[in-house]
């Protein structure tokens, strides 16, 4: 049954702490999952986290030290030691959460926790996990790793495939190489299985050779997220140029990946610059919001000065001023709408320099259809409410030229951006939206002197 945290429970825990009632904390949060304990001291105040924290077993202490959200787990190893945190990820966790976890002190701590770790094997691969970007392959792999010979006997593969299991959570397939570690293949437990009776079989006669699919260890993770949702796998090795086995990414690690990008994303198109939560501190909430409010703002004053340089025409035509909002909303809504297309279509890797010319011409095809639509309804308000023939068709083909140009605008700045290596969900939202509203404005005006003669 899937846990659900309740405000008794926390009242209850609250009660325990104060009153230090240990026996009654240790008997009900042991008996929970990581992430459940994780989402507890999410909940509480920091000193009440550290206090249930280090009432927690070893292995419990382990686990949930992975699930904690960022912010968190970074105030509750400020109140670790340096022994206390070696101890915890010395043969409990993952490589990669360990070197997630190590990544996360500072310079002088991270040395002296690596030190103080007794397995000069787990070491050697934290160490390796962390002179590779957090955003590569190399970076979310894990070492631990099932792996045979090719010239090995069935009989000889089992005997180590019980040695080298003991290290894993969870098996989901044995890797071939050969003598210098270079990957040949994959073998399924299934397959081992249907031939253990015939012990002396070799694993060259048996193991999988067709439809190998694995990763580079520099390769950027969101392509590696990409792949393993391409080609539906759970698990993927990791190689390097010369094709030697590194470690393996396990589709966990790419789910946590798609949830961050996607976060980040969704909070870029909001006008968000960087990961904020809603509990974060309030200056690293200004810092991730400020910037974009303030280019909100300069862009209305841009817009304002548009209508300021048109206050002769309003002052003449007044009732030009009631369509401005239509004006501006449309054409924000169209070009952000092209954008999210665009960047998904970057994201996903759907959209490649090859397709860019159709995708430019489908998008005007796009917003020829919408604007011609748009302002055909508009035309037919603006003239039967009687605002007369030129504001008609003033505001009914600056609507229409207003949702092409937001369209392709729309299109064409998250490409630009992405060619200049500049994340094109920066195009998205309030950077999108104000630049249509000072072009939208632009063409409003414009047209409406050629309509009316002014």
């Amino acid at each position: 049954m899937q846990f659900e945290l309740t405000k008794d429970m926390l009242d209850d825990l609250k009660d325990y702490i104060a009153t230090g009632q240990d026996s009654k904390i240790v008997g009900f949060i042991n008996e929970l999952h990581a992430a459940d304990i994780a989402e507890l001291l999410d909940e509480v105040k920091m000193s009440e986290a550290i206090y249930l924290y280090k009432l927690l077993d070893d292995q419990n202490a382990a686990d949930v030290l992975v699930e904690l959200e960022d912010d968190v787990r970074e105030k509750l190893l400020e109140s670790l030691t340096s022994k206390e945190i070696a101890g915890i990820v010395t043969d409990k966790i993952d490589s990669d959460d360990a070197a997630d976890v190590i990544a996360e002190l500072p310079s002088d701590k991270k040395s002296e926790v690596i030190s103080l770790i007794d397995d000069d094997e787990q070491v050697s691969d934290i160490v390796d996990l962390l002179a590779h970007p957090e955003d590569s392959a190399g970076g979310i792999m894990a070492k631990e790793l099932i792996v045979v010979q090719k010239d090995w006997t069935l009989s000889e593969a089992f005997r180590e495939l019980i040695k080298q299991a003991s290290d894993i959570d969870e098996v989901y397939s044995v890797y071939v190489v050969d003598e210098k570690n270079r990957l040949l293949g994959t073998l399924s437990l299934r397959r081992l299985l249907i031939n253990s009776k015939n012990p002396q079989a070799l694993i060259e006669s048996i193991y999988n050779k067709e439809d190998l699919i694995s990763v580079e260890v520099d390769q950027p993770a969101e392509e590696v997220a990409i792949i393993m949702q391409k080609y539906d796998l759970v698990v993927v090795p990791v190689i390097d140029k010369e094709h030697h086995l590194l470690g393996r990414i396990t589709i966990d690690d790419v789910v946590d990946l798609v949830t961050e990008e996607a976060e980040k994303d969704y909070q870029m198109a909001s006008g968000i610059s960087e990961n904020v939560e809603s509990d974060d501190s309030i200056v690293v909430q200004l810092r991730g919001r400020l910037p974009w409010i303030l280019i909100g703002m300069f862009g209305g004053l841009l817009a304002s000065q548009v209508i300021g340089k048109f206050e002769t025409q309003l002052s003449l035509i007044p009732a030009m001023a009631l369509f401005i909002p239509l004006i501006i909303a449309t054409g924000g809504n169209v070009g952000v709408q092209s954008a999210a297309l665009v960047v998904q279509g970057l994201a996903n890797k759907s959209l490649k320099l090859d397709n860019l010319v159709g995708k430019l011409m489908r998008e005007l095809a796009v917003g020829l259809i919408n604007g011609l639509i748009c302002a055909v309804l508009l035309y037919g308000y603006a003239y039967f409410m009687g605002f007369g023939f030129e504001l008609a068709n003033t505001i009914s083909v600056s609507l229409f030229i207003v949702i092409i140009f937001s369209s392709l605008f729309g299109t064409f700045i998250p490409i630009f951006l992405n060619g200049i290596k500049i994340d094109p969900a920066f195009a998205t939202g309030p950077f999108i939206t104000t630049a249509n509203d000072v072009l939208g404005l632009f063409i409003y005006f414009v047209v409406g002197q050629l309509m009316f003669g002014i």
